[in-house]
């Protein structure tokens, strides 16, 4: 009887033994599976990043072309910046002269105006006639300084190469008098400070 109960606990105990091998050995066979699973998944993920560093490579040629295309773009939207410039400066340009002749005819015209009005008086007298032109000849000056015309001083005046022209040397005139203007025969003008016609004057020798 006691012979029998150890048959029966040693086949429990093989039992037992066998199990636990077979459970151990299921868990090793899945962790094994899993670690394979996980190597698989690493060399899935370095082929796709070997993949996509071979698709980020470009031919050296291509990526010439590309730049060579670029910098060809923006040359020929500088040229034509380079283009809409001048021909909006050449405009500017005629359009400030049309317009500054505008202004000085328009200036001018007031002046003929009153030349007009003293052509058609009818006064005999030499005095007013004279003030009459004397006030159109101030008024003319005046707008000339207007448009930037100056008349060149000559009254008094050392004589000056850069603004007078000596048409004729006088003699004998006394030490004070040499060198300088004696007589201004054409008036000389400036425009803008610069010299548009010298002043004809006599000179002191």
């Amino acid at each position: 009887m006691a012979k029998q109960e150890n048959n029966v606990n040693t086949e429990n105990l093989d039992k037992e033994t066998l199990d636990g091998n077979t459970a151990c050995n299921t868990q090793t066979d899945n962790d094994t599976a899993k670690e394979t699973d996980k190597n698989a998944d690493c060399a899935e993920d370095n082929d796709k990043e070997e993949e996509t560093e071979t698709v980020e490579e470009k031919d050296p040629v291509e990526l010439l072309k590309e730049e060579n295309a670029k910098l060809k773009d923006q040359l020929l939207r500088t040229i034509a910046e380079f283009d809409n410039f001048r021909k909006r400066t050449a405009k500017e340009k005629s359009e400030l002269i049309l317009n500054g002749g505008k202004r000085v005819i328009k200036e001018i015209l007031t002046v003929v105006d009153d030349l007009e009005r003293a052509a058609m008086d009818k006064s005999e007298d030499p005095t007013a006639i004279k003030e009459g032109v004397k006030m159109i000849d101030n008024k003319f000056i005046k707008t000339l300084e207007s448009l930037g015309v100056k008349k060149i001083e000559t009254e008094d005046a050392d004589f000056n190469t850069d603004f007078h022209e000596a048409i004729a040397m006088v003699p004998g005139m006394g030490d004070d008098k040499k060198g300088k203007v004696i007589d201004c025969v054409q008036s000389g003008y400036t425009m803008n400070d610069e010299v548009i016609r010298h002043a004809k004057v006599a000179v002191g020798q």
